[in-house]
């Protein structure tokens, strides 16, 4: 009997470790995430937020705006929690530097903060975000590699405006 219940201490505390290694490793991620994605907003001159390459694409705001717009969907959907930004920062009426960098930190913000507030339970929590069943952790891991996707997208807005993209920060 103390074998088993030795056994099942050990697992637990195993579980727990694993779990609080996921989550420090998420918060983490969105803590470089945040701070390379502000090195891109920083980089672009206000003149550029503007920039369209072409007249079928987001503006370089388009796109910062809509990683904002999905870090908040994605990040509300995977936890329960309530996004804190009421409608869409791609319909703002002030697309200045200032206010498209102020939304995109603001996501980034709620993600981190959601993040920290989770549990190794809510990452294997069933959700369901943009109409689709996954884990909850899932869902985190998606909205990660969605807003990778779409500052990725943004350096060349970034290069043809005659500025330098920030070197890249994997670790």
């Amino acid at each position: 009997m103390k074998k088993i219940t030795l056994t099942c201490m050990l697992f637990f505390a195993v579980s727990a470790a694993f779990a609080q290694t996921m989550i420090a490793k998420q918060v983490a991620d969105w803590e470089r995430a945040k701070a390379y994605t502000k090195e891109y907003l920083d980089a672009m001159p206000e003149e550029g937020y503007a920039l369209k390459p072409t007249p079928e694409i987001r503006s370089f705001a388009g796109q910062m705006d809509h990683i904002a717009d999905v870090n908040f969907a994605f990040i509300a959907g995977a936890s329960g929690k309530k996004s804190p930004f009421e409608g869409s920062a791609e319909k703002m009426t002030d697309q200045s530097k200032a206010a498209v960098s102020k939304v995109v930190m603001d996501s980034y913000d709620f993600a981190i903060a959601t993040i920290k507030s989770m549990s190794e339970a809510d990452l294997a929590k069933d959700v369901k975000v943009f109409g689709m069943d996954m884990k909850a952790g899932s869902a985190l891991e998606k909205a990660f590699e969605h807003q990778t996707h779409h500052r990725g997208q943004s350096t060349v807005y970034i290069r043809l405006k005659g500025a330098t993209p920030p070197n890249e920060k994997l670790f």
